[in-house]
């Protein structure tokens, strides 16, 4: 402990990373039943969080290389596990985020959830989300950043379920916490792999062994393949995805925080994080590089037939955690860096103005809000649509420079089919986007009376004058200011920090590959043409079926009822399980263990209690409670020992 206050950095790390749980602890046991004095130490914690996290990034973006600190967790024989801190671009970037998002978050929540009878356990839960993901990103060993990528997720579950007595809630939360769960079996399967054929967990060694292919390549592959079923489970990534939507039961700003921004953005930071130690094995990746892909198309087709508000957003953040993941798995480390850090700040934005409609209207059909006078909202309004031209990709907002960056990726791989399919999914991306904004924007038959004279005008009022409104509208200009920049300002400095580790270990060559599309055949110019159009024949479709005065704004899935019918189903993915549960688990393990629990383990033992039952029923006819018989029984059991030792 001497040694915080000669460090700043140390100490900035452990005051930014401890202090949201000292906030949970301190607002569970002490300040419960006050609501605005729990607020403001949650606040208060997360923004000295943020504060150090800015700090950390200043002082450290030219550092010759990364700073570690750690220290014997334990150890036995050979194996070591440390526990510590590893800061390097990737983590400090990752730290800002999570920390810009929650700070954010935490501040909109103020207006948002004002009046909710858990306000005080809603922000404790809040601290303990921002703790466990911010310790996440800066473990210097896979082993520490699974015990905290399990706390997200347990922190997760919680504010899925917050409003446990509402059935559909407390369903959504078990559901996701039980798929994550499924893929996090694999991800610590390979982690024990790798204990048993490497013998070390450090993030730095593995890299460097996975560069340098100092590993035994089946080892790599069966332990990345494992490891991606946690990309897979905490990503929503195939098929492990339709959690992901139900967990909208969520309050707004949970859905903004946890599966828009950061927590779901886990599964595609652990792959950055190791990704040197992925590239060694081909085979791991593409096998990545097909599961983002479908990912992508799936989730797009589903965006397209819901008019809930918030799984329109929901369905993008898998569409999009998809696209991530396809430009990691084709080598694109950059462009999936950052498209994560421009997707965290657009699509914490959509969700956030989606939450003030719905604290508005009470309600998520968005075919309501826009007959109800959503326009009229003029901040969210026109902060969402911000946040969907940066969706969409276009120019100049952010998502337009990450896409880009991303399918220039995808134009460098030898087979086009790829870059065929992320041209679809900016297409789709697009079309969905725009059908929500113009279903608000753009009612059919104007605003109804109701939103003139109905019983929302007095909410409309209060909250555009007031201090709830307030607390909601600041956040959300912020983060629309943010997507209007990162693409135009930050672009080239935020490669030139990510890249800034090149030089400084034999891992490092691994972290930004400079190819080309015109390697293939496919010109800058052309590629560029192509994802602009993308996006722009898209909005055009969303405008003629959703958007011009005689629309019918049906879609033309309308008039394909069985196609409309399996994507509004989730491809049927939800019945899958659902029978695969019914069958393999229910019908068959759990009835087996069940047998096995009332004939064996239970058979077992009624037949203990049945022969001490019967035996006592049995040595019952040799009491009869006479004291005549009992001295009688007792001289001839005295006659028989005299009679066995003499004769």
């Amino acid at each position: 402990m001497d040694a915080l206050p000669r460090d700043p950095v140390l100490l900035a790390t452990v005051l930014g990373t401890s202090l949201p749980f000292l906030s949970m602890a301190v607002i569970l046991i002490f300040t419960r039943a006050n609501r605005q004095l729990s607020s403001r130490i949650s606040v208060a914690a997360i923004g000295c969080s943020l504060a150090s996290a800015l700090f950390l990034l200043i002082t450290l973006r030219a550092a010759p290389g990364a700073i570690q600190y750690q220290t014997e967790w334990f150890s036995s024989g050979n194996f070591n596990v440390a526990f510590g801190y590893y800061l390097d671009p990737l983590s400090l970037l990752m730290l800002t985020i999570v920390a810009v998002i929650a700070f954010l978050v935490q501040v909109y929540s103020l207006g948002y959830m004002a009046g909710d009878p858990g306000f005080s356990r809603y922000y404790a839960f809040q601290s303990l989300f921002a703790w466990a993901m911010m310790n996440m990103v800066i473990a210097g060993s896979l082993l520490q950043l699974f015990i905290f990528w399990e706390l997200v997720g347990l922190a997760s579950y919680l504010l899925i379920g917050f409003y446990y007595e509402k059935w559909s809630a407390s369903q959504a939360g078990k559901k996701a916490f039980v798929m994550t769960r499924v893929g996090d079996v694999g991800f610590f399967l390979g982690i024990i792999i790798l204990v048993i054929g490497f013998g070390n967990l450090g993030i730095p060694e593995l890299n460097t062994a996975g560069a340098s292919h100092s590993i035994p390549q089946q080892l790599i592959t069966v332990s990345a393949l494992l490891i991606l079923c946690g990309v897979i489970g905490k990503s929503a990534q195939f098929p492990l995805l339709t959690w992901l939507p139900d967990a909208m039961e969520g309050q707004t700003p949970v859905s903004a925080l946890l599966h828009s921004a950061t927590m779901v953005a886990a599964g595609v930071y652990m792959f950055s994080r190791i990704f040197p130690f992925f590239s060694a094995s081909p085979e791991a990746m593409t096998a990545a590089l097909a599961i983002g892909t479908v990912t992508m198309i799936l989730a797009s087709t589903m965006a397209m037939v819901t008019y809930d508000i918030k799984q329109v957003w929901a369905y993008s953040t898998i569409s999009q955690l998809g696209l991530m993941v396809m430009a990691l798995a084709a080598g694109g480390y950059f462009a999936g860096v950052y498209h994560l850090t421009t997707h965290a700040g657009f699509k914490a934005l959509l969700f956030l103005c989606s939450g003030i409609f719905i604290h508005s209207f009470h309600t998520n059909d968005m075919r309501i809000i826009g007959k109800e006078g959503g326009r009229r909202l003029t901040i969210p309004t026109v902060c969402m649509t911000i946040g969907a031209l940066a969706l969409a990709g276009v120019f100049p907002f952010s998502g337009f420079f990450s896409k880009e960056a991303i399918l220039g990726v995808l134009a460098a791989q030898p087979g086009k089919i790829w870059l065929y399919a992320g041209l679809i999914g900016a297409l789709l991306t697009a079309y969905y986007s725009f059908r929500l904004i113009f279903y608000i924007v753009l009612p059919q038959g104007g605003i109804s009376a109701s939103s003139d004279s109905g019983h929302h005008e007095p909410s409309h009022d209060e909250e555009h004058h007031g201090y709830i409104f307030w607390a909601m509208a600041v956040p959300v200009i912020i983060l629309a200011g943010l997507t209007l920049i990162l693409g135009l300002f930050f672009e080239h400095p935020l490669q030139g920090f990510i890249s800034g580790m090149l030089g400084h270990g034999s891992a490092s060559v691994l972290l930004v590959q400079h190819t080309t599309p015109e390697a293939h055949g496919i010109g800058h110019e052309l590629l560029l043409a192509l994802g602009v159009s993308a996006g722009l024949f898209g909005i055009a479709l969303a405008w003629f079926e959703f958007g011009r005065k005689d629309s019918s704004r049906t879609g033309f899935l309308s008039c394909f009822p069985s196609i409309w019918r399996l994507f509004d189903l989730r491809w049927f993915m939800d019945i899958f399980f659902r029978k695969a549960l019914d069958t393999a688990v229910y019908a068959g393990l759990t009835s087996l263990f069940t047998k096995n629990d009332r004939r064996i383990i239970d058979g077992a033992i009624d037949g203990i209690c049945f022969f001490t039952e019967a035996g006592g029923r049995l040595f019952s006819f040799l009491q009869s409670g006479m004291l005549q018989y009992n001295l009688l029984v007792m001289a001839l059991g005295a006659g028989v020992a005299i009679l066995f030792f003499l004769v």
